[in-house]
This record gives structure tokens, sequence and C-alpha cells, in this order.
């Protein structure tokens, strides 16, 4: 999609919601309160037959300084400066208010293309607001209504121009120069890579401040993301697509999570099921420690929930800066982290300064590493003659005095690695034994730290003819029948 689209205005003029209209789906977090949205949020709009990249952002604020909103007006600007075409949003029932008028002002320097949407139009209570809205020098406004999907065919008619002539520069910068004329059959596009097309998954999550963004914003190379020394900056979890070390990547930066009892904000409860869903569809986890208070319940409880999703689980250290003991802190760490998360036992622990950029490498390493395990497939001989021997170094025990027995162990499935054991008697298999199998799965076959999924099934080994009634042959019926007994 060549074409982009930056929706701009005031807080609480329906941006966001707008935004979720044209991608179709609710990725951006809405609610009545404003300055809902800080961060940049980008997606695939469909219009019609437009096709194009849309982008959310905060409301513009009149703050220049360093202030939290004059760090998000910075970001709005830079995303007006990366757009083809900005779509001026305001509230049609509020009318024009003089921080409108400095926005359109600083649009028509900055912005080549400025459309001006009058939101929030429907009924005759907007009328004032539209005609008002006239003199702030854009052009006609498009009325239309995001929440209720009015107007929707104007705003295609203010589009469609822009997106066309933007598809044709580029086709015509992207043309080879040639003497030669290419025929259709000799023409070769090439294959789609498939990893291009569906990148490698990753969520970095974690407790407010532990530094998400910052880690994001260094893997980028740019400053993309919103930062600052205030926790709880991220509201939206935000997907950025990039080559890191020549693999295709997405990586989500999420909202930090703190414990259940003292989220009561709204917004923040929303925030919270956006981090979730972002683990939900993650591949791989990176859950970032504060170096300065790692491992605190909450990042445990934050590991274990990564687990029983199922995804590889990474294990970051962040602002390894501020340390001056490293050796002895890092033995510490390692030690801690064996008995606070047994379940993912021998995930790989990386130490990295999000600011300064170090470390950068081996969290990649990290990464590609756990991904890898979590693709691991074994062959189900190989799983036998293991199970063999597993079995006769330490046998299952028998409940009343008949063993349980474990025949046949195949692989089922990957991402995460699940295996099946045909056993008699399997609800008599204490959880004990269970562990003694994954532990030695992840030592046997290099799977450590990811998620492993062990499941037993009682094998269909019963006589099928313990309960059917033995029939007694014909002819002893016959015999039988004409003796004494028979009658």
């Amino acid at each position: 999609m060549s074409f982009t689209l930056a929706i701009v205005g005031r807080p609480n003029v329906g941006k966001s919601t707008l935004f979720n209209r044209l991608v179709g789906k609710r990725l951006a977090l809405v609610d009545d309160q404003p300055g809902v949205t800080r961060d940049l949020r980008e997606g695939e709009a469909r219009l019609g037959d437009l096709r194009f990249t849309v982008i959310d952002t905060a409301g513009l604020e009149e703050a220049t300084d360093e202030s939290l909103q004059g760090r998000m007006r910075k970001l709005t600007e830079r995303a007006v400066g990366m757009a083809d075409a900005c779509l001026f949003v305001i509230d049609a029932r509020a009318g024009v208010l003089p921080s409108d008028e400095i926005f359109a002002e600083i649009l028509r320097r900055k912005s080549a293309h400025v459309i001006l949407a009058a939101n929030k139009a429907e009924g005759a209570a907007s009328d004032a607001g539209v005609i008002e809205s006239y003199a702030l020098g854009l052009g006609e406004p498009v009325r239309i209504s995001a929440e209720h999907g009015e107007g929707m065919g104007d705003l295609y008619a203010a589009l469609a121009p822009l997106v066309e002539e933007a598809e044709t520069r580029q086709i015509e910068e992207a043309a080879p120069e040639t003497d030669v004329d290419v025929g259709e059959e000799d023409e070769e596009t090439g294959p789609r890579v498939p990893t291009r097309a569906k990148p490698l998954q990753i969520a970095v999550v974690g407790r407010p401040n532990a530094g998400k963004s910052t880690l994001v914003n260094a893997i980028l190379g740019e400053d993309r993301l919103l930062t600052g020394p205030e926790a709880g900056i991220t509201r939206d979890a935000i997907s950025v697509v990039l080559d890191w070390q020549g693999v295709p990547m997405r990586v989500f930066d999420t909202a930090g999570m703190r414990k259940k009892a003292r989220v009561q904000d709204k917004v923040e409860k929303l925030s919270v099921g956006d981090a979730l869903r972002a683990i939900k569809f993650a591949e791989v986890v990176v859950v970032l420690l504060d170096g300065q208070a790692p491992f605190e319940t909450q990042d445990l409880k934050i590991a274990d929930l990564a687990e029983r999703e199922g995804r590889a689980v990474v294990v970051a250290v962040n602002k390894w800066d501020l340390e001056e003991d490293r050796q002895g802190k890092l033995k510490e760490l390692k030690e801690e982290f064996a008995r606070a998360l047994p379940q993912i036992k021998g995930a790989p622990l990386v130490t990295v300064s999000a600011l300064t950029g170090r470390g950068l490498d081996r969290l990649n390493e990290a990464v590609m590493s756990a991904y890898a395990v979590w693709n691991r497939r074994v062959s189900t001989a190989k799983l036998n003659r293991w199970l063999a021997g597993m079995l006769e170094l330490h046998p299952p025990p028998a409940p009343g005095g008949r063993r349980i027995k474990l025949r046949y162990m195949t692989q089922v499935k990957t991402r995460p690695p699940g295996f099946v054991v045909m056993a008699s008697n399997p609800e008599k298999l204490p959880e004990s034994y269970r562990r003694y199998l994954v532990n030695g799965l992840r030592e046997d076959f290099a799977m450590p730290g990811t998620p492993i999924r062990l499941t037993f099934r009682g094998q269909g080994d019963q006589n099928p003819f313990r309960t059917k009634k033995k029939k007694t042959p014909s002819r002893l019926r016959k015999h039988l029948g004409k003796g004494p007994l028979g009658g």
C-alpha cells in the first residue's frame, strides 16, 4: 500500500473510532475521556476499493515543552511529516475551538494535502459546527459519523484522487528503464518470501516503567514509540514491522501490567486486555524485567501467563548499565530464575540496556533460539527409545498392586511441542511422574525453556469379548434339549 493517511485533531474528536472504522477491527482503544491514544498506531485501511495505510495519532496538544503532552505532540507532528495526506478531524457538535484554528495553521504548513472531516455530524445539532469549519480555510468539510459509519462515501470521494495519484507515482518510480518491450509472459515478479508475508511475532511485556517502549525503539534504531520517566505511558499494544538482523519480525510494545487489585481505571483495564491479546497472538514473548527490582511477584505472574498460553519465553533484564557488580548480580539472577520459574526451566536469560542499546545482539540470538526450540519436532522412533530408557531408570508407580504401563509415545504438534503417551489407567498417574518425563524431554532433546504439553491417554487394550455373553454351540443346545432337564 503506497498511500499513507494520518488522522489528526485535538483530543476526543473521534480519531480512534474512525481508525477502527477504516481498518474494520477494534484495534485502537476507545473511551469517552480525552487523551486515551498516546502512540502512533498503523493499520491497513479498506474504503470501498481503496487500500491504504492509516495512522492513528495522539490528540494534538498546545504544549511544546518536554512534558508528556509535548512529547505526544512531537510524535504526532512526525506522523504528519511521514504521511502523504492528513485527515484533520474536528468535533462538529462542539464547533471550531481556538485550538482547532492553531492546528489548522500548522497542518497548512507541514502537509501538502489536508482533508477536513467534521465528525459526530449526524443530526441537525451539528449543522452549526459544520458551517463554522469553513472558516479554517481547508476547503469544504466532509461530514462523517465514525461511530455510525455515515459519510464514508463522501470520504471515499475525497481520498480516491489522492490514492490514485500516489499509486501512479509509485509505479512510475519503480518502473525499470529499458529499451525492450517486456511481454506479459516474460515478466518476472519473483516468489513472495513466506517470512515477509508472515513475520515472526514478538510481544514485549512486563511491569510499568520497565523500559519496554525504549527497548523497541532501540531495536528499531529510531524514536518510533513514546517514552519517558512516567510509568504507564503506553496504552495500546502497538506493533511495528522490521527486519531485525535479516529476519522479518513484528514486535508488539504492550502496556505495563500491574497487580489486578491496583487496576481500577477503565482505560488501564482496556490496556491490560490489549496486552493479553498481544501475548495470545505472539510466538515469542520477551518478559522484560527492571534490573533494579527483578523477579517481583508480578513479573512471575506475567512469565507464568506466557507459559500457560504456550508461547516461547525469553527473560530480559533491562537497565543493566546501572549495575555495578554485574557478575555477582548475574549469578543471583540465574539462581532466582531457576527457583522462581521452574515451569520455564532453561529459558534464555539475557541482560540488556535499552537506553544504550547494549545486549541487543544477545537478545536477538535468544529470541531466535527460543523460536527454534518452540518449533522442534522429535521422531516417534527416538521418542519411544527414550521412553523405554526412562521407564527402566524410574518405572511408573503401581497403585493397588497393578503397575501403570506406558506403551507408546508420539509428538502430535509443535508451537509449542505437544506429546501423547498411551497408558493404562492414565488417571492414576501422579503429577510428579509427568514432571519427571517433561524434565527428561527438556534435557535429552534440547528443549530448554519452551512450554511442553504432555498428555496421557488410556489405551484400548481391554478384551473386546469381556462384556459379551458367551453363546452355547447349537449342537450342544440340541443335545441338552433331549436330556431329562431339557424337557
